[in-house]
């Protein structure tokens, strides 16, 4: 599991966008992501350079990733 600390979510849309770009990373099995922590917990193995693409893709800036 990883988790990702998500910089510029400020509402539940921002977080369907985060939801929906990690759930298309090829090896990801879920996704949860919180507004109040701006932190999205992954199951899967996808590597850091995937999970920060597919984060900037949409428009918010991966803080940091982090093996849980």
């Amino acid at each position: 599991m990883k988790k990702i600390l998500v910089e510029g979510m400020n509402c539940n849309h921002c977080v369907n966008h985060v939801t929906e770009a990690l759930l298309e990373i090829e090896g990801v099995k879920s996704a949860k992501v919180d507004l109040d922590s701006k932190t999205a917990l992954i199951e899967g193995d996808p590597s850091e350079e995937q999970i920060k693409l597919a984060i900037e893709e949409v428009g918010y800036k991966v803080m940091s990733v982090e093996t849980v």
